[in-house]
């Protein structure tokens, strides 16, 4: 087996394999719920909550009780898969391109499944949009759910089984359960590997009536509701999930796994088990969240461990308790959970653990710093603080120290009762940081006319663009699209990785009457073509949202699709962009995606 650096294997795989006896590598089931918090289970003290199908879990498991992941979905989720920080890994934000992983990164569904398991990626990715960057290019044999960071429909939703659209029925979390459900189910000889991923109870709120009626009775106010009933409906979902395992006689060979992948958002300033701040906050709130671990063949006796832990070392972890040699790939950053599995700390070293909410491609905060005692935190507020945080690290604050064990909920700063163990540990964040972002970050090309997906979509969010015009919903996250584009001056391109030859094009847009008649260009190397923009108007399409915010944040429009032409694609690195050459009315159109059709 290849030994990563730092990480505790050795003679502690001896003792998981002795503890197995003659079981068989276990099967892996990996739950991650979005953005639920750590105090939004009854099992962790929530007065509202009924979560007993967890709280089962958490109690028939290993609990790590000092867990800590980003403050942010994509990377929490880059560096889980592949034990490492997730800069490494090319991953620096949530949208824009920014969530993806560099293909060559190794993840554990490569790992397991070079080793015989059977994978399968179920729910929500947010670490590429374009194969090789997609499941399937990241060493899932199956993927059935959505790319990007969330889908504004959780009843009905069209989900992408492998790369083609299905349409479903039901509501979302019900239907990856079933899902997760049938691929365990299906007898072959190989262990399998279930990543299964929720996109609950991340916003829009959107959940059953049952669910949502039971806390309206109680006097809360749609948003909470909506969000304490989605969390209510994922512990059904996962005692289903408990339930099949029972039924199919695979609970003891199964390592079940349940993490969320940031701190909470709704619940937060209702119930935060005593913590400060929640997701896209790198105070405690916004990264300490619950993981389980629970496996029947191993002989685990359940236990709560008080070490600190990480995101990172659930890559090693596996493939230690799997028995997987590590194939080759870039070093690792994680260490194997394993000695801490029987019950024994005393052996475990002590460790300093990091975080880094990104912004853009150059900025080295918010951060903060973790020992077993100690967090150091170094913030950039913006009007909601987080990811609405302003570019820029002259804004940061100064660095704030917390006693974690006498003050967890972190009031009394004493950054200026003991300046050495800032300097200290903040240096070792500063050469942490530097160490991790060396090889640079920038957004990746897109791969356009590789045979594994083909056509390909390139949606407004991945693009760059100049002019007056802006995203219609907010900074542009997933599904939202570029509006007024006003004047000759205003331009959209993508930075392609295309495989040589002749595509057809097509445009996903909307366009007023009175604004019809503009003059397009798409060119792309010396190839180009030019189209007038017929009217298209734009039909809002009703959302069952329970709260407001959810109505401006989340829309969904039919689109008109405007076949434009054929273009000729150089190999490599090419531009591909659209400007107006001619403009008629007030906005040239909104602009929702491309499509890229190779042709034999």
């Amino acid at each position: 087996m290849k030994c990563y650096p730092r990480i505790l294997i050795g003679w502690w795989s001896l003792v998981i394999v002795q503890a197995a006896a003659a079981a068989n590598r276990p099967n892996v089931l990996l739950i991650i719920t979005d953005d639920q918090g750590y105090g939004d289970f009854s099992l962790h003290g929530n007065p509202h909550l009924r979560t007993p199908h967890i709280d089962r879990l958490g109690k028939e498991s290993v609990r790590f009780d000092r867990f800590f992941v980003n403050s942010f979905c994509a990377p929490t989720r880059a560096s889980l898969l592949t034990g490492r920080w997730s800069l490494r890994t090319g991953c620096h934000g949530v949208t824009h391109n920014r969530e993806a992983m560099r293909p060559e990164e190794v993840t554990v569904a490569e790992a397991l499944r070079g080793a015989g398991y059977r994978t399968a990626c179920i729910g929500k990715w947010h670490n590429g949009e374009q194969f090789p960057y997609t499941p399937p290019g990241q060493g899932f044999d199956e993927f059935f759910g959505f790319h990007n960071g969330h889908t504004n429909l959780y009843f009905d939703p069209t989900l992408l089984r492998g790369t083609t659209p299905e349409k479903t029925r039901g509501y979302i979390s019900d239907v990856l359960t079933d899902e997760a459900m049938r691929f365990i189910g299906t007898a072959r000889p190989d262990p399998f590997f279930c990543y299964l991923a929720y996109n609950a109870p991340h916003s829009p709120y959107q959940v059953p009536d049952q669910y949502f009626d039971r806390f309206k009775a109680l006097g809360m106010d749609d948003t909470l509701a909506a969000f304490y009933g989605m969390c209510e409906n994922l512990d059904d979902n996962v005692g289903r999930l408990l339930g099949r395992l029972d039924e199919l006689g695979l609970a003891k060979d199964t390592l079940v796994l349940f993490l969320t992948d940031n701190g909470g958002t709704a619940g937060v300033k209702t119930y935060n088990a005593g913590m400060r701040g929640g997701k896209t906050s790198v105070h405690e709130g916004g990264t300490r969240v619950p993981l389980f671990l629970r496996w029947g063949a191993a002989g685990w006796k359940p236990h709560l461990v008080k070490s600190i832990v990480s995101h990172i070392d659930l890559y090693p972890t596996l493939l230690d308790l799997c028995r997987v040699p590590a194939p080759p790939g870039p070093p690792v950053d994680g260490v194997s959970l394993a000695p801490l599995l029987d019950g024994d700390e005393s052996a475990w070293p002590e460790r300093v653990l990091f975080t880094h909410n990104p912004i853009d491609e150059t900025n080295r905060y918010p951060g903060a710093v973790r020992t077993p005692r100690y967090r150091l935190v170094r913030e950039i507020k913006g009007p909601s603080g987080g990811s609405s945080a302003r570019n820029g690290d002259i804004s940061a604050t100064a660095w704030q120290l917390y006693d974690m064990g006498a003050d967890p909920g972190e009031k009394i700063d004493l950054a200026m009762a003991q300046p050495s163990l800032v300097a200290e540990l903040s240096a070792r964040y500063e050469a942490w940081y530097a160490d991790i972002s060396r090889e640079g970050l920038t957004r990746f090309p897109l791969p356009v006319g590789l045979a594994e997906e083909n056509p390909v979509e390139l949606h407004a969010p991945q693009a760059f663009y100049t002019g007056p015009m802006h995203f219609a919903s907010g900074p542009g996250f997933a599904n939202d699209w570029l509006t007024d584009w006003s004047g000759k001056g205003g331009r959209i391109w993508f930075e392609l990785d295309a495989v040589a030859g002749l595509y057809e094009v097509e445009v996903d847009y909307a366009c007023e009457p009175v604004d019809a008649g503009s003059r397009l260009r798409i060119s792309a190397g010396t190839s180009l073509l030019e189209i007038t923009v017929p009217a298209a108007p734009a039909k809002e399409v009703p959302l069952p949202h329970r709260d407001e915010k959810g109505k401006e944040r989340y829309r969904n429009r039919t689109w008109a699709t405007l076949k434009a032409g054929m273009l000729e694609l150089p190999q490599g690195a090419v531009q591909l962009s659209l400007d107006a050459v001619a403009v008629s009315g007030r906005n040239v159109l909104d602009f929702k995606q491309l499509r890229l059709r190779r042709v034999p």
